[in-house]
């Protein structure tokens, strides 16, 4: 593909950049089992995640409640509990995709960015200790903005701190959520797979591009001139 125009990656974190279903799965189990309520396979867990901490919690809970929404007490006590928890184990077995880092190196001659729906502090702490954090200009969580994705608010945030438009942008992800953003900022649109979602749910959503890894994106990002 021709990038003359593109400056800017904007990558989900969660199933795009890192896989970090275990140490989520955990985290929740452990809250839910102090709730006297049964475990959930990681495989279930995987499906939740990617829109926000509470979104998790509320869908977790109205699995186990039988599809019934959760009270919003329930709730909030399940999201501080899993917050806690989660803050203490982000690292256990939370690794890099395979092919992310050497993906960022062929992908050098542009500005990357996150923007994920977790916690900012959160995704900050766990790009530091996976060694990438200072491969990007701004990392931004579902608190950073006024909204989070799927609204726009997010990825223009991003495209503002790194000084670039809509038209020089690629929003990469793993989920309808990431899709979605990136169409309503206005921005090109790469959905990867091998993380959390199936292929259908991009297709779906409209992805203009659909990789099998960050590598493949790499092969279809070039450098200008190249």
């Amino acid at each position: 593909m021709n990038c003359d125009g593109i400056s800017l990656f904007l990558f989900d974190l969660d199933g795009t950049l890192i896989d970090s279903r275990a140490d989520i799965t955990s985290s929740l189990n452990l809250v839910l089992a102090r709730m006297n309520m049964p475990p959930l396979e990681e495989a279930v867990v995987s499906s939740m995640i990617g829109a926000g901490v509470r979104k998790l919690i509320e869908r977790a809970l109205r699995e186990i409640q039988g599809g019934h929404d959760p009270e919003e007490s329930l709730l909030q006590e399940a999201m501080d509990q899993f917050r806690q928890e989660y803050r203490d184990h982000l690292l256990d077995r939370t690794r890099l995709f395979p092919g992310v880092e050497e993906a960022l190196d062929r992908l050098s001659w542009a500005d990357f960015a996150v923007v994920s729906n977790k916690p900012e502090s959160f995704s900050k702490i766990i790009l530091d200790g996976l060694g990438i954090a200072d491969r990007f200009r701004t990392i931004l969580g579902g608190d950073s903005a006024s909204k989070r994705k799927p609204a726009p608010e997010p990825l223009m945030m991003a495209m503002g701190m790194c000084r670039s438009e809509p038209a020089e942008t690629v929003m990469v992800g793993d989920s309808a959520i990431d899709i979605e953003a990136g169409k309503n900022a206005g921005v090109t649109t790469c959905g990867v797979l091998g993380g959390f979602r199936p292929k259908e749910e991009l297709q779906a959503a409209g992805s203009d591009f659909i990789v099998n890894n960050l590598l493949e994106l790499a092969d279809i990002f070039r450098a200008p001139g190249n």
